[in-house]
């Protein structure tokens, strides 16, 4: 994946904001949000940067190598957690926008324009976007926002494994997998998930 959107924008715009998100189908835990600016004509290389990619299609591995080599080539970062307490109490689609929005505000400066992975987005404060469908596979900034964003909720889940490991976070990282269903079956739901998502297999009422 090379930086050819963003140098169309470079023409007449500097700086230029990638964002994604991590967890909005999970049962439990966080949705992470990250946003990412790269200077302006920034080039990737030959590194490990150059083989950037929508996280979904990295190694676990791979990410973790990425996230420090993102954050040292950024002009600005952040990332910014929800917690599942406030997913249940305002939705998921507003948990997600507002995680978005978090990581805007953490980055220190003002983008010229904020490219989003997906379809919806509300800015807060109002600024100039684009939502692009499946934009992590097609928009540098968007690709490294997604990695950040996953490697930030896995390493969450990692910490909630070692607090509940009767679940097994730390191999699921809370998606609705076959050992997490009978481990809720078994146990019950702890404090990190959440209690609006109440997936069929469950057999909920």
């Amino acid at each position: 994946m090379q930086t050819d959107h963003e140098e169309q924008l470079w023409e007449s715009l500097e700086r230029i904001c990638g964002i994604d998100e991590a967890g909005r189908g999970p049962l439990a835990g966080p949705v992470v949000a990250a946003a990412v600016v790269f200077p302006r004509w920034f080039r990737p290389g030959n590194g490990i940067l150059g083989h950037m990619n929508d996280s979904k299609k990295l190694s676990p591995s791979r990410r973790r190598q990425m996230a420090p080599a993102i954050q040292d080539a950024a002009l600005a970062w952040s990332v910014a957690a929800v917690d599942a307490q406030t997913i249940d109490r305002i939705n998921i689609l507003s948990a997600t926008m507002l995680a978005m929005n978090r990581a805007v505000a953490g980055l220190g400066l003002t983008p010229d324009i904020l490219l989003v992975d997906g379809n919806r987005f509300s800015p807060d404060p109002p600024a100039d976007y684009r939502t692009i469908v499946r934009g992590d596979g097609k928009i540098y900034s968007i690709a490294a926002a997604s990695v950040l964003a996953k490697t930030a909720r896995d390493a969450i889940m990692n910490d909630y494994d070692r607090e509940y490991p009767e679940y097994g976070f730390g191999r699921h990282a809370g998606y609705p997998t076959a050992m997490h269903i009978n481990a809720i079956r078994e146990h019950g739901r702890c404090p990190i998930h959440r209690m609006s998502f109440r997936p069929k297999m469950l057999n909920e009422t």
